[in-house]
């Protein structure tokens, strides 16, 4: 388990919002920064501030020295094969259009397959929806149970020789369930598929090896990962990103420039045109080294504990439906439900007024929404700083929420 006194690493948690404590469940939509990270930050900009691989002066080295030692990081980090898989972009949004852009426009031609899931984040269907729209593809998604989880016979069967790519989330942001990505992969792979899957909700949570699982892409953001705002990860096995086309043109990605012929750097430079997010990389360092010292075991044994008790204790809120599967098993600190009679809306402005900071709406989700005929759901995503005390309290005011929407008149 982790401690308590792990909430002092986090400033914000010492805010009030309307008079109360702070109890923030939003960490799907972005977790709270600790002080390693905003330390790690505030001294680029106080006492290396330069542009990296722009200079051979001090400061610049150091900064570069910096930027490329969260390069070699991140590829511990996911046990990628080289840091030159690791391609830095401004968000997991950003790096799945980089796909689309560059692989996609590249290697799919007029009738190809490419094989989605209900359960997608918008990012990850919307750049495919676009692309399929542009090159004639055929955009095809598999369905999910009505307890959230993937129907893995159909999705098998949706698999044919025309599939030629699969986007899959490793976890769904909505229901938390995680996906069996390995089984996928296999299958995927057995059809000749190229599969790209969006870790950006379950990488907070679990680890993960891109080598065991062999994914060929896979995107995450360093916001939900504790880290600032504005950097994400593509990792690419590098056979893949030698062949792509840069998408991006300008400063960084060149290798030489001449009045007729322009020839361009290797990856990953050549797909990080113009002055990186030095801050921000930086930032996601900190990080992953916050995360990897308190070890994702002690990661998950506290978040499933907190995930058993908040289940446990939400069957005694009159009124609560929860969305998809109501066990742990197989999931994260991630879950959405509505309450009968009461907008979404509603129960998260009731919830902000004492203090309890929670997501309502379709969560870039609109598909599966309409999956389970809901408009809107409430999230709660926890994460290492909470508390069963924390659950307690919310359980309580919904119950007073639920109470005084029952006496209201139709």
């Amino acid at each position: 388990m982790i401690p308590n006194y792990i909430r002092k690493d986090f400033p914000i948690l010492n805010r009030k919002i309307n008079g109360k404590p702070l109890v923030y469940l939003d960490s799907a939509a972005t977790a709270l920064k600790p002080r390693a990270v905003i330390d790690a930050m505030n001294d680029y900009y106080t006492n290396y501030t330069a542009n990296a691989h722009r200079g051979i002066h001090m400061l610049s080295v150091e900064a570069t020295l910096a930027y490329e030692k969260t390069r070699q990081l991140v590829q511990k980090f996911i046990n990628a094969k080289r840091a030159e898989e690791i391609v830095f972009t401004s968000g997991a949004t950003d790096a799945i259009n980089l796909v689309a852009r560059s692989w996609g426009e590249t290697n799919l031609k007029r009738g190809d397959g490419i094989l989605l899931t209900e359960a997608e984040h918008h990012s990850n269907f919307v750049p495919w929806q676009e692309l399929a729209r542009k090159k004639g593809l055929k955009l095809i998604l598999a369905p999910i149970l009505d307890d959230g989880s993937i129907d893995l016979i159909k999705f098998k069967k949706l698999l044919t020789k025309k599939t030629k790519f699969v986007a899959i989330t490793h976890a769904s942001n909505v229901l938390g369930i995680i996906n069996p990505i390995e089984e996928i992969i296999t299958a995927a792979h057995k059809v000749s598929a190229i599969v790209l899957v969006d870790a950006a909700q379950s990488i907070p949570h679990i680890p993960i090896d891109v080598q065991r699982i062999n994914c060929d892409f896979l995107v995450f953001s360093g916001h939900k990962l504790l880290g600032p705002t504005g950097i994400g990860v593509l990792l690419g096995k590098y056979e893949l990103l030698d062949k792509m086309p840069p998408h991006k043109f300008g400063g960084h990605m060149i290798e030489k420039v001449g009045l007729n012929k322009t020839t361009y750097a290797k990856p990953p430079q050549k797909f990080e045109a113009g002055t990186g997010p030095i801050a921000e990389v930086i930032g996601l360092g900190a990080a992953i080294e916050y995360i990897n010292k308190l070890g994702y075991k002690k990661i998950r044994e506290h978040e499933q504990r907190l995930l058993m008790y908040a289940l446990k204790q939400l069957h005694t809120v009159p009124g609560l439906k929860m969305l998809g599967l109501a066990d742990a098993k197989d999931r994260l600190s991630v879950f959405s439900f509505v309450l009968e009679s009461v907008p979404s809306h509603d129960v998260a402005s009731l919830l902000d007024q004492v203090g309890i900071e929670v997501r309502a709406g379709h969560h870039c989700a609109q598909i599966l929404h309409d999956r389970f005929e809901q408009t809107a759901s409430v999230r709660v995503s926890l994460y290492i700083y909470n508390t069963l005390e924390e659950i307690d309290f919310l359980v309580s005011e919904l119950k007073k929420i639920f109470k005084i929407f029952s006496v209201i008149p139709a």
